[in-house]
């Protein structure tokens, strides 16, 4: 079971045009890197998935601390102990944290090689970071706690008398905190999808959480369990809907011949639990065989086939995948794709001019389109939604100086279309109408980029140069957004984002010279797609892998020109289709591409 979510991981996180990577300084090479080790790999305790202990680096400077800023990975009642054994015994006391359930790890991304610095009776280690989190003993990886940008401690190597005591390097003066490098995260943890529904129980809500290697596969199903019992990550409780109060997993999850039980503490209520049927389907996406739910050691709900409950009951529906757009000539109009497949512009010519950039998106048999047009100096946002091509359209009651891409939430496909849109440095809801009602962020500084995920309910933002996420719940004639959380990454000037799959994002800024990563939905991942890029980027759009689709797909603008992903290429005039075919010389180049699904 354990091998088929590996090679799922390693299959869903293909990159386009750039390779992966984590916690590496920004003027080394990315490596690619897996889901983790195998079996035994890294660890000479003699338990799968663990660290290597204190004594295997010997005395390398280096490699120790290495695995020391691996030394707490792995399951939480022994990480204290683990990083302990790294430390010399008249120091040890000066870790300040708690054993067991309490523990929690500091998770940092090195900012540069450590500093290593030999006298003749010590070694000093300085350690520059970026503080990404704290990862706690139920799996989520809360904010960082400190704003600490160094670490400094020392290695010994004590004299050892009369052939008493251990050979190898200890940490003298440690820091008073569990310290777990993103690249020790990455290797002895497994990153785990599990759903929660939303406030009004019609959508899945994507849930990021860290399980360790080191345990067994047959404690998978009772981990998730407890995981969707204890609810859903802080920052995402204000848009989804926990299991009722008082849920608990009795005893654990136990395997007979492929068949699962779970027995719970819960209210009997039919309709809460085919819905945790479905929620448990898809959380476990990687166990198949039959489920059977028990309340207090009654059977209550049986699945005899989780691949066949998932594929009746999709998290998402994106029909066929995606169209490619671009804005040419003042104009939508789509792009050719590898097959050479004609679409047609969902949009009557009649509204389909003076556009500077556009958000299309599906609604069953309905298309939903935002065009930001020009008029006299200023912007204004057309909102239209009907039958393909959509005739009727909307103005905004006043001009802008300047409106980003809009997008579509798909959270209201069942209700009043609805989108976001940032004009003017503000973050404004759209509706059917063109109404635009301005949605406070809670946070300070200008708002220049927004996108929307595609379960509808979480959003990315830059506002003040930083990037944030947040959970978002439709109201009548509105929008809530919970309190938004802020992701670390080493990009600087960020000035385009958006959804690149479940649990990452596109990010577009400068490392130096103008690049285009992947980061996590939690900030641990932060790697290279694209940083071959000449101009800042102005305009980023991606059609995010999923349950259904598996990779996922990327198009940006910089300097007036537009890429396409697959790897990153200029989109040439030539790709543009215009109907009829435009006579003579076409002026210009495409612009603002995006995806339609």
């Amino acid at each position: 079971m354990r091998r088929r979510l590996l090679a799922t991981v390693l299959g869903g996180t293909l990159l386009l045009g750039g390779t992966a990577g984590c916690g590496i300084p920004a003027n080394t090479e990315v490596r690619v890197e897996g889901a983790g080790p195998a079996a035994e790999a890294g660890s000479t305790s003699g338990i799968r998935g663990e660290p290597p202990n204190r004594s295997a680096s010997g005395s390398v400077p280096g490699q120790f601390v290495k695995n020391f800023l691996s030394a707490a990975a792995g399951e939480p009642d022994r990480a204290y102990q683990r990083v302990r054994n790294f430390i010399t015994p008249e120091d040890q006391d000066r870790l300040q944290v708690k054993e067991g359930s309490e523990v929690a790890l500091t998770v940092v991304r090195l900012t540069e090689e450590p500093v290593i610095v030999t006298a003749p009776s010590k070694i000093e280690v300085t350690l520059k970071v970026q503080q990404v989190g704290q990862l706690r003993a139920d799996g989520t990886l809360a904010p960082p706690e400190t704003s600490t940008t160094s670490y400094t401690f020392e290695l010994r190597n004590p004299p050892r008398q009369e052939g008493k005591g251990e050979p190898g390097l200890f940490v003298a003066n440690p820091p008073n905190v569990l310290l777990l490098s993103v690249d020790a995260l990455e290797a002895y943890y497994q990153s785990r999808t599990i759903y929660f529904w939303n406030s009004s129980r019609t959508r899945l809500v994507p849930d990021q959480r860290y399980l360790p290697l080191a345990v067994p596969d047959e404690r998978l199903v009772s981990e998730v369990v407890k995981w969707l019992t204890a609810g859903p990550s802080l920052w995402l409780r204000s848009g989804v809907t926990g299991l009722p109060d008082g849920t608990r997993l009795i005893n654990n999850a136990t395997r007979t011949e492929g068949r699962w039980e779970v027995d719970l503490e819960m209210p009997d209520e039919k309709v809460r639990l085919e819905q945790l049927a479905t929620q448990l389907a898809w959380s476990l996406h990687d166990v198949d065989g039959q489920l059977e739910i028990k309340i207090r050691t009654q059977p209550r709900k049986d699945i005899p086939d989780l691949e066949a409950h998932r594929q009746a009951n999709p998290v998402y529906r994106v029909g066929d995948g995606y169209q490619r757009f671009c804005v040419y000539e003042g104009a939508v109009h789509p792009l050719s794709d590898a097959a050479g497949t004609v679409a047609t512009v969902p949009v009557a010519a009649e509204a389909n001019r003076n556009v500077v950039s556009a958000g299309l998106s599906r609604a069953e048999d309905q298309i939903r389109a935002a065009l930001v047009v020009t008029e006299a100096g200023r912007q204004w946002l057309s909102v239209g939604a009907g039958l393909d091509p959509v005739a009727v359209f909307h103005r905004s009651g006043r001009g802008y100086g300047a409106i980003g891409r809009p997008v579509w939430l798909r959270s209201t496909d069942r209700g009043e279309p609805a989108g976001l849109v940032v004009a003017d440095g503000a973050l404004y809801r759209f509706d059917a109408q063109a109404q635009l009602t301005p949605v406070s962020l809670g946070v300070p500084g200008t708002v220049t980029a927004v996108a929307a995920s595609l379960d509808g309910h979480r959003i990315a933002v830059i506002a003040g140069g930083a990037l944030y996420v947040a959970a978002l719940t439709p109201t009548e004639g509105g929008v809530t957004l919970g309190p938004a959380r802020r992701l670390p990454t080493r990009l600087t000037g960020l000035s385009a984002v958006d959804w690149y799959g479940e649990d990452k994002l596109l990010l577009a800024g400068e490392v130096g010279r103008p690049a285009v990563y992947e980061v996590s939905v939690d900030g641990t991942r932060d790697s290279r797609v694209e940083d071959k890029i000449g101009a800042r980027v102005t305009h980023l759009a991606a059609y995010p892998a999923n349950t259904e689709v598996p990779r996922g797909a990327a198009m940006y603008e910089a300097n007036e020109v537009a890429y396409g992903s697959a790897p990153f290429e200029r989109i040439q005039p030539e790709q543009v289709q215009v109907s009829p075919p435009s006579t003579g010389t076409r002026a210009g180049n495409p612009t603002a591409p995006f995806f339609l699904y």
